[in-house]
């Protein structure tokens, strides 16, 4: 499990609730979207991203996101779900995720995000704040 996950800068335990299976008595598809999502959050919250975004107007906002499905999950379980930077360009960059069952010892999926970094204020991208990387550099080397 360990070496699994030993890449991922963030990783977190999240509980497998009862009411996220599906008629088929497993986890619903979106669920680990989810699953992404929190990660994806807390590695925002640990470069306090949200708040350089309420400061400035610039934050992050998701593009794109695709997940492989490697187990179908049920209840009970707990995953560890983890998440690193693969890539960054001038206005973006990619985030993967692995989704860990805890009761199967394994992979239930694994996926990526595209996060471009946005003006709200005029409504267009734009490049990633050198504050902003030098934060992110930080923590993938801090992670690693």
């Amino acid at each position: 499990m360990e070496d699994v996950l030993s890449a991922c800068t963030v990783t977190m335990n999240i509980p497998v609730a009862w009411g996220e299976m599906d008629a088929m008595g497993h986890i619903n598809n979106i669920i680990y979207f989810r699953y992404f999502e929190t990660v994806r959050i807390e590695y925002f919250n640990r470069l306090d991203m949200m708040g350089y975004a309420r400061e400035s107007g610039i934050g992050p906002i998701l593009a794109s996101t695709e997940c492989r499905y490697k187990l179908p999950l049920q209840y009970p379980d707990t995953v560890i779900a983890g998440t690193k930077i693969l890539s960054m360009e001038e206005d973006r960059f990619v985030m993967g995720y692995e989704v860990f069952s805890i009761k199967h010892k394994r992979i239930a999926a694994d996926g990526e995000g595209v996060i471009v970094t946005y003006d709200y204020h005029n409504n267009k991208k734009v490049p990633i704040p050198d504050v902003l990387k030098a934060k992110i550099m930080e923590l993938e080397k801090m992670g690693n």
